[in-house]
């Protein structure tokens, strides 16, 4: 450019004449023109503000890019830093419940140290609460009153709402809830908020507070979880309960506060009454003495009935962490923690293992069975084949080693199985069917076979302990196999392929299906079973093929020599010859380029030993005499012919050609035929024998002018 070029010191000055708050265009074109001396000036400085543009521009992209790298890292910082203050904010809330939870434990302390402090400490904190028996069953029954009364207003909850002492309302209220996908308007509840569970009711149309029951959900497996305000999306909160969710707003900030303190506050309360339940439970009760009996066989008995109450143990089920287990789990499924769920269970168990199984025990393994439950559904549903299935099979293996964990190897096997089934499926369906039929095979079976193989290691390393499930493995990849033949056979088969086109695609797959091999799985045969049909279909397709062509040819023998014109064509013919197998063709060779046999007889060598070569490599057991007998017909129409023809033929000459071609057939292309079969089958064929060893292969009438198959 013209300011590299030592003009830096006029370029500055030119960016400067630019950048100046008064620079007039016109004015400095006009002055520019006046100084100029001629059109060459003009053209040294249009480049040089050319150049000084161009400096710009990369200057402004530096620019830009600089900036934008800047935004972006602003962008990382700020997620970050709004990453820390959700957690900060969940560490204080978390501090926040273990502050009142001590505190409540403090209190409910002196409040068995001093029974009196406590009676007037919970008079002045709630005025519902009664001081006397008398009042208290007042309260009690204003409270049931004021449910009944509630409940009255909600079609079809009697039944599942039963009355029951202690069960009470807590808070209720009007709500909208949104749709969690779309946050689309759904509809208008009212919720009720009682001690132990919450009931949500739809409104009905044309009756003022009237509500039909919609749902209910126990508070021990409900979670709630504040919905920040993303205008016009404000004052919501999401209720979490396996395996839905919902997404209700409330009417303002105040009582979207008020619901989400309450139900924290009862659900807080409901597992403090339920720890104090089991702990009363735990404790041991003083067994009732029996009267005294006069039998002195009594005594006895009752030794034999003392002793294992004596030995009877008392579990413990008071710990922290196993009253927190069943709020541990829910928050484990739904953050999608499979692992650390399980882990739980496994603690569980191990410190269940050895205690006695009594009525808190019991209880304990019903609500962790519900839990069980839930995380094996949301496994299923991990594996369903419904879910995405990219990644390939190590996307699975998190869903089967849990569910192998929880004992359900069984049921991780079958899912495991149908999730691979259907992204085999997938995958073979999403193959571009190209023109050329084994471009398309080459992608069929490396796409059909890399899966099996990847499935086979990862089953692997999956089941390694369970020996159980191989079989169903097994059953798996036949029936996967049977799917791939479908889709092979309905290109190469149904679409009429050549024979050498078909022998090349089964080819492929046999030469893919050995890579199987490496992992002890031979699924060899189960390819050649299902394709045996195919295979047959085919080589009697061309077989006849051969057959009407050979007679056509037959129809218009001449018995004449071939003359090939030029040397070059006959040495085409030894070569192809020569790759036939028949290596004295030279003697059949005349003068110049005659060749001392008949364009019939070489046509059918070359047509039979081409069917020969491709339906060897189409070859095994199933297909043997198949193959055979095929090759018996196809060489009966050449040598049936040559027989009539050399009985009905009255020219001493041509009788002679005639012979000199049967002494080819019988001599040089039987034995050829015989030879190469044995070698690609791997025994002789007795049959070929006995047709090279006849020297009359069927009886014709002499007087008949027609050729007998």
């Amino acid at each position: 450019m013209a300011l590299s070029l030592g003009e830096g010191g006029g370029g500055s000055r030119l960016r400067r004449q630019l950048e100046s708050g008064g620079f007039a265009a016109g004015e400095y074109v006009k002055q520019l023109s006046q100084q100029s001396d001629g059109d060459r000036d003009l053209q040294e400085h249009r480049q040089r503000i050319q150049a000084l543009s161009e400096e710009t521009a990369q200057s402004l992209k530096r620019n830009v890019y600089q900036n934008y790298r800047q935004f972006i890292e602003t962008a990382r910082e700020i997620s970050y830093l709004e990453s820390e203050m959700y957690q900060l904010s969940h560490i204080l809330t978390e501090q926040k419940g273990i502050m009142e939870a001590v505190t409540q434990a403090l209190l409910l302390q002196a409040d068995r140290d001093d029974p009196a402090l406590g009676a007037r400490r919970a008079a002045a904190a709630d005025p519902f609460l009664p001081l006397s028996a008398k009042d208290a069953a007042a309260n009690e029954e204003g409270r049931q009153r004021t449910l009944t009364t509630l409940l009255e207003k909600v079609e079809g909850c009697r039944d599942l709402l039963p009355e029951s002492p202690g069960k009470y309302l807590v808070y209720n209220g009007d709500l909208v809830e949104y749709d969690a996908d779309h946050m689309a308007q759904i509809q208008r509840v009212h919720a009720f908020l009682m001690n132990d569970c919450l009931l949500v009711a739809t409104a009905l149309p044309n009756r003022r507070g009237a509500y039909r029951y919609d749902a209910l959900y126990p508070l021990d497996g409900l979670a709630v979880v504040n919905v920040k305000d993303n205008p016009p999306m404000k004052d919501m909160f999401k209720l979490l309960m396996f395996p839905e969710s919902r997404i209700f707003q409330a009417e303002n900030a105040k009582i979207k506060k008020e619901w989400l303190e309450v139900l924290e506050e009862t659900k807080r309360n409901r597992a403090l009454s339920e720890k104090r339940r089991l702990e009363q439970e735990a404790l041991p009760r003083p067994a009732p003495t029996p009267p005294e009996s006069t039998n002195p066989f009594d005594e006895d008995e009752d030794e034999e009935e003392d002793e294992p109450s004596a030995e009877e143990e008392v579990v413990d089920l008071s710990l922290e962490w196993i009253q927190e287990l069943p709020e541990d789990l829910d928050v484990c499924i739904a953050q999608r923690d499979f692992e650390g769920a399980v882990d739980l269970l496994d603690k569980l168990n191990e410190y269940l293992a050895d205690k006695p199984v009594s009525q808190p025990v019991k209880e304990l393994r019903a609500k962790v069975d519900e839990r069980v439950r839930q995380l094996t559904d949301v496994l299923v549903f991990e594996l369903s084949p419904d879910r995405s299935l990219r990644g390939g099979p190590r996307a699975t293996r998190r869903a089967v080693s849990q569910l192998i964990r929880l004992g359900q190897s069984t049921k991780a096997c079958e899912l495991f199985l149908k999730n691979r089934a259907a992204a085999v499926q997938t995958a073979i369906r999403q193959l571009r069917i190209e023109g050329a039929t084994l471009l398309y095979i080459h992608k069929l079976c490396h796409v059909f076979f890399t899966s099996l193989l990847e499935t086979a290691r990862e089953f692997e390393t999956d089941f390694a302990g369970n020996n159980g499930c191989y079989s169903a493995f097994v059953v798996w990849a036949r029936s996967s196999m049977r799917m791939f033949v479908d889709a092979f056979s309905k290109q190469v088969f149904d679409s009429k392929e050549s024979l050498s086109t078909a022998a090349e695609c089964v080819k492929v797959a046999k030469e893919h299906c050995k890579q199987l091999s490496e992992i002890g799985l031979d699924l060899t045969f189960i390819i050649h079973a299902l394709l045996v049909k195919d295979i047959k279909g085919a080589l009697q397709s061309y077989k006849d093929i051969i057959i009407e062509a050979t007679k056509h040819r037959n129809s218009e023998e001449m018995w004449r020599k071939m003359n090939l014109m030029t040397p070059e064509a006959l040495g085409k013919l030894r070569e192809e010859m020569r790759s036939c197998g028949v290596g004295n063709f030279d003697q059949y060779t005349g003068d110049d380029c005659w060749v001392n046999l008949s364009y019939t007889v070489v046509a059918f060598t070359k047509q039979t030993m081409a069917f020969l070569e491709e339906a060897l490599k189409l070859y095994f057991p199933e297909l043997h005499m198949v193959l055979l007998e095929s090759l018996v017909e196809i060489i009966l129409v050449a040598v049936q012919h040559v027989d009539y023809s050399l009985r009905c033929e009255q020219d001493p000459e041509k009788k002679v050609f005639i012979r000199q071609n049967a002494s080819f057939l019988y001599e040089t292309v039987l034995p050829v035929v015989e030879k190469r079969f044995e070698e690609g089958v791997g025994k002789p064929a007795k049959q070929l024998q006995d047709l090279r060893n006849a020297s009359r292969l069927m009886r014709v009438n002499p007087e008949s002018t027609t050729s007998v198959v």
